[in-house]
C-alpha cells in the first residue's frame, strides 16, 4: 500500500471488521500535532501490518459523538500526513507529550469523556506522578519492601529528620522527567563542610559543600523555584568500572490482557553525572552482562528472574491502586551490593527501547493488548490479571 490508507476509499469501507486504534495526542498550530513522529510512523506501520486501522488523533479534534473522525494518516512515499475523515476509534492510546499539555482543562474533559464513553476503551489515561506511585506500591505488602524510605520535602525540619536517619538522599521532583531536576545529598560529618549537595545538569552534575543545614536548605530552595520535591533514602547501587547503573524494565499488557515483561535494559550512569539516563549522559548495557560482573553468572540470572516477576507485581498493584486501565509502564529499578531489589519510578508513557528485539516486541504488543480490549473481555475491574 503507497499511503498507509488509500487515498480516496471511504471511512465506512475501510473498517470492514478492522479494530480502530487512535493514537492521542495534543494539537499543535505550526506542525498539525505534538508528539514523537517516527515512533507514530512505527506504531502506524506495526498496526497495518497487524490488519488495524491506526492513525492519529489530536484532543481537540476528537469527536466523541459521530460516527467518524478527524485524523491524520502518514503516506509512505510522499512523506507526509494528511487530514482524512476515518472510522471511529474502538481505542485510544494516550500519548500526549507532556504532562502541562495533559494537565489543560479541555484536555481533561475529553480524557475524563472517553474513560466513560460506552464505545471506547482508553488506555494509560495520564501521567504518574512520583509520590502518587509510592503512596500506591505501599498499600500492598507484596510491593512495599521494594519502596526506598520517602517523604515529601516539606521543610528544613523534616529534611534533618531524614539526614539524621539516612547519609545519603536523592531529591527529584514529583513530575519529573528523564532525570531533569535531580539532586543528591551526601553527609560527611567528619568534615568541615561536611553537607555535599549534588545537582544534576545536562550531562554532567555542579557540586556544593555547605557548613549547615539551613545553607543546604536555602541553597535547595533557589535549585527547586516552587517545585514539588521527594526526598528519598540513596541505595548504594551495584556498580560497573565505578559507574553505578540500574535496570529499566518494560512492562505489557500481552493478548490475554494479562502483564507480561516485553524487555530489560541496562543503563549505566555517565561518567559525572547521578542519574542513569541516557539523555544525561547514561549508556545502554546488557543487563546480564553487568549484573554478572558484580555478582556471578548463575547470580546474575537468578536476580533477572526476580527482577521480571516483581515488574509485574508492581505493575499489577499501581493500576489496581490507581484506579486506572493501563496497558504498559516502564520502571526503574535497582540491585543494591548486597542484590536486593528497588524500585525507584515507573513511567506510563514509556519512551521508546533503543535495543531492537525489545522495540518491535513493544510495538507489537501495543496491539495484541488493542486486539483483547476490542474483544470487550476487559476486566470490568480495573487491576485484573
Amino acid at each position: 500500500m503507497d499511503g498507509f490508507l488509500p487515498e480516496d476509499s471511504d471511512y465506512r469501507e475501510l473498517r470492514a471488521g478492522r479494530t480502530v486504534l487512535a493514537i492521542l495526542t495534543i494539537e499543535d498550530d505550526h506542525q498539525q500535532f505534538r508528539g514523537n513522529r517516527k515512533n507514530f510512523i512505527d506504531l502506524i506501520r506495526t498496526g497495518q501490518s497487524m490488519g488495524f486501522i491506526v492513525y492519529v488523533v489530536t484532543a481537540k479534534h476528537l469527536n466523541l459523538t459521530g460516527s467518524n473522525q478527524q485524523g491524520f494518516v502518514y503516506n509512505e512515499e510522499m512523506d507526509v500526513w494528511s487530514k482524512r475523515l476515518l472510522p471511529f476509534p474502538d481505542i485510544i492510546y494516550n500519548r500526549i507529550p507532556l504532562r502541562e499539555d495533559e494537565m489543560l482543562p479541555a484536555v481533561k474533559q475529553k480524557i475524563a469523556a472517553c474513560r466513560k464513553h460506552p464505545r471506547i476503551k482508553l488506555f494509560n489515561p495520564s501521567f504518574f506522578n512520583k509520590w502518587d506511585l509510592f503512596e500506591w506500591l505501599k498499600l500492598s505488602k507484596i510491593t512495599k519492601p521494594y519502596i526506598p524510605s520517602t517523604r515529601k520535602l516539606m521543610s528544613v525540619a523534616s529534611l534533618g529528620r531524614m539526614m539524621r536517619k539516612h547519609s545519603y538522599l536523592y531529591l527529584k521532583p514529583e513530575s519529573g522527567k528523564a532525570g531533569k531536576g535531580i539532586m543528591t545529598i551526601k553527609v560527611h560529618a567528619e568534615k568541615q563542610l561536611p553537607f555535599r549537595l549534588k545537582i544534576q545538569e545536562s550531562k554532567k552534575s555542579a557540586t556544593y559543600n555547605c557548613a549547615s543545614i539551613s545553607k543546604l536548605w536555602s541553597r535547595i530552595q533557589k535549585e527547586s523555584l516552587g517545585e514539588a520535591y521527594i526526598a528519598q533514602q540513596g541505595i548504594p547501587l551495584a556498580s560497573y568500572n565505578d559507574r553505578k547503573f540500574d535496570l529499566r524494565v518494560l512492562v505489557q499488557k500481552n493478548q490475554r490482557g494479562q502483564w507480561d515483561v516485553t524487555g530489560i535494559g541496562a543503563r549505566i550512569a555517565g561518567a559525572a553525572s547521578i542519574t542513569t539516563h541516557v539523555p544525561r549522559g547514561g549508556m545502554i548495557e546488557d543487563p546480564e552482562k553487568l549484573l554478572a560482573h558484580s555478582f556471578n553468572e548463575e547470580q546474575a540470572r537468578k536476580l533477572l528472574t526476580k527482577v521480571k516477576n516483581t515488574a509485574v507485581l508492581i505493575a499489577r498493584q499501581i493500576e489496581r491502586a490507581s484506579g486506572q486501565l493501563l496497558g504498559e509502564m516502564s520502571m526503574d529499578l535497582g540491585v543494591d551490593g548486597n542484590g536486593n531489589l528497588w524500585f525507584f519510578e515507573a513511567n506510563s508513557k514509556p519512551m521508546k527501547f533503543d535495543e531492537p528485539h525489545i522495540r518491535q516486541k513493544s510495538l507489537e504488543r501495543i496491539f495484541h493488548y488493542g486486539a483483547f480490549l476490542a474483544k470487550g473481555k476487559s476486566d470490568k475491574k480495573v487491576g485484573g490479571a
